[in-house]
């Protein structure tokens, strides 16, 4: 029998190829991350952390991502706000709407907005410099001079990020609970009163620490993937967009999995119910 051919290779080839190719960037990866992390606990203990460099990556974080997430967050609390107040009102459940909006928000909506606001504005930016910075052999004239480039560039990023990301929840959480509060009790479905009583009931001080616990580990992946395919990028400009597209793409994809693995575990393992 003879082998499907794709661009000159077998199906089989290629399935090998891209298999050999994701355990390698799972690799490296990991990597990554465990140099990134043990700079920056080492680096503090010894008092020799660039914080310069870690204010700096916070400002220019804040400034690419505060206003579009904002922007995103108005919106998604509309659109939730109008469609739980459908469902409430299709079942009886008006009475709900407000621990239902809240503890949505707060478990799901939340994370998952700052998530992607890192991954596309922070991550690409973070990507594309690194990626400029290796193509113009930057990073190899560290390493020449004695100094990593994990330590020197990576490491102060990853740290701003994890502290961007936990402020951004908050910021999001906020936006969109207070954009629903206005929706729902504005057009007179239910009273402030029944509203916020809702939320309070039902909801848990163990929802706030969800929603910060996603936010860190979603600014660690989305920073580690785009610092990592910044780092590798080899070429020319296409090289570098090549390699923010794929770092977006890829962190898209991770943040997907990896919230729906810590939601299960959270309702798996947390008593759900009255607070």
């Amino acid at each position: 029998m003879t082998a499907v051919m794709i661009g000159g290779r077998s199906i089989f080839d290629n399935l090998v190829g891209r298999m050999k190719v994701g355990v390698q960037t799972t690799g490296s990866l990991v990597i990554l991350a465990v140099e990134s992390t043990r700079f920056i606990v080492t680096d503090i203990v010894a008092r020799r952390f660039s914080w310069t460099e870690f204010l700096l990556q916070c400002w220019f974080m804040t400034r690419v991502s505060l206003l579009p997430t904002i922007l995103v967050s108005i919106p998604f609390g509309v659109i939730t706000s109008v469609q739980i107040g459908a469902a409430a009102n299709q079942i009886g459940a008006q009475s709900f709407i407000g621990a239902v909006n809240g503890i949505g928000v707060l478990r799901q909506g939340a994370p998952l907005v700052t998530s992607l606001m890192i991954a596309g504005a922070v991550g690409s930016a973070i990507c594309s410099d690194l990626g400029a910075r290796t193509v113009r052999e930057e990073t190899d004239a560290l390493m020449v001079m004695g100094i990593s480039p994990v330590q020197r560039l990576v490491a102060p990023r990853v740290l701003a990020a994890l502290l961007i990301a936990m402020l951004l929840t908050v910021i999001v959480a906020m936006s969109a609970m207070t954009t629903a509060f206005i929706m729902v009790v504005g057009t007179g479905q239910i009273s402030a009163g029944t509203y916020l009583e809702s939320f309070v009931g039902l909801s848990q001080p163990s929802d706030l620490f969800l929603a910060e616990l996603k936010a860190l580990i979603f600014g660690f992946i989305a920073v580690i993937v785009a610092a990592n395919k910044g780092l590798q990028a080899r070429g020319g400009p296409k090289a570098v967009a090549d390699a923010v597209n794929q770092s977006v793409v890829l962190s898209v994809i991770l943040l997907a999995v990896v919230n729906v693995g810590i939601t299960q575990a959270y309702v798996m393992l947390v008593p759900q119910g009255v607070a």
